[in-house]
């Protein structure tokens, strides 16, 4: 590992990822599924963490319910890895405490935040910024998020507005966040990318330290349940702390957030339809997992998992074949799949996606 700030990794793995049901249930969420290479988005993330933290700085915050199939997936990883949420609580809370766990062992270290379900290419350019982003965060007492350079007017990402510079180097670019905006509307979205906003990647830097410090400040859903904490009393610090996202919570909020350029291409997987851009398609653009015959067919995305598919003349659809349960949609319906599963009966969802009990996106 370089030199510079100790590093302790935090991999949010706490969402099911209803956008990618049937493939992802509560039994397996969508962090287990091969949807940006042949192995699941968890092993890939842990791969990252890696190559820039010691083993024994590689935190999961997930809930009991997922460290069993975790650990079948991630055998160099070993059992103290895992911080369990007793319950869903949002971002915000479950980074404040993974903070206060660092703190108190590291009281210098410095938290990357990376999410288990994106997609970063190269690796390399990842692990090759975040050393740098580190000793920013510690150079400047400050908050860091990393932002994504856009290629398109997307709707369905939160959007940052650069302000005053900080650096402007080689392979590090960084401003204070002039302001955070949630996800536009197109013709928003349009004057984003015509303005020179980037897209707000979800993966944080910053020192325990200063993040605590800031929960202090600006957080009273949570800052008030941290002496729970104090105390050892995780149990009673999930029950009684506001369920909030940490965006909300603390970067919104805060004088002290700065963003770091990302040098490698992001993407956070969010529906059946990303997997046009995560996956490499045929000559008439299918991109499929799982056997698939398309005949006269273009544009589709499939995931067959149980048994083959044949498409013919059809173009532009997701057809989904897993566990007995075959979905065919209009790819452009693919962020509508929340809907969907909502209106579906009970015995269809596996249990229902709202029984999951930890926190993380549900993307």
């Amino acid at each position: 590992m370089s030199e510079g700030p100790s590093l302790h990794v935090l991999i949010l793995a706490g969402g099911v990822g209803t956008r990618f049901w049937p493939a992802s249930t509560p039994a397996r969420p969508k962090q287990l599924l091969a949807l940006g290479s042949e192995r699941p988005l968890i092993v890939d993330t842990v791969e990252r963490a890696l190559k820039v933290a010691e083993r024994d700085r590689i935190r999961i915050l997930t809930g009991a319910h997922l460290v069993h199939p975790f650990q079948a997936a991630l055998p160099q990883l070993p059992d103290s890895a895992y911080w369990v949420e007793p319950r869903a609580r949002g971002t915000g809370p479950v980074l404040a405490w993974a903070a206060h766990q660092v703190a108190a062992q590291d009281p210098d270290g410095v938290l990357i935040s990376l999410h288990a379900d994106h997609l970063i290419d190269p690796d390399e350019a990842l692990s090759a910024l975040l050393p740098r982003a580190a000793a920013l965060a510690s150079d400047e007492d400050l908050l860091l998020t990393l932002a994504v350079p856009p290629d398109r007017p997307e709707t369905g990402y939160g959007w940052i507005r650069p302000g005053e510079p900080i650096r402007d180097e080689a392979g590090l670019r960084a401003w204070r966040v002039g302001a955070f905006v949630e996800k536009p509307d197109l013709p928003t979205a349009q004057r984003y990318l015509r303005e020179g906003y980037l897209w707000n990647s979800g993966i944080f830097v910053w020192s325990a330290r200063r993040f605590l410090e800031e929960v202090h400040r600006h957080a009273p859903e949570i800052a008030p349940h941290l002496a729970h904490l104090d105390r050892g009393e995780v149990e009673a610090y999930f029950q009684e702390v506001s369920p909030i996202s940490v965006d909300e919570a603390v970067l919104e909020r805060s004088g002290r957030v700065g963003t770091v350029e990302a040098t490698f291409r992001w993407d956070d997987v969010g529906s059946w339809a990303s997997l046009s851009r995560a996956r490499s398609g045929d000559e008439a653009g299918n991109v499929t997992v799982g056997e698939t015959h398309a005949v006269q067919a273009g544009g589709n995305v499939v995931w067959a998992e149980d048994g083959p598919v044949v498409l013919f003349g059809v173009d532009d659809l997701v057809v989904v074949r897993t566990g007995g349960i075959t979905v065919v949609a209009r790819k452009d319906r693919s962020p509508d799949w929340k809907e969907l599963v909502a209106r579906l009966p009970e015995r269809l969802r596996e249990g229902g996606f709202g029984s999951a009990d930890a926190s993380g996106d549900d993307a």
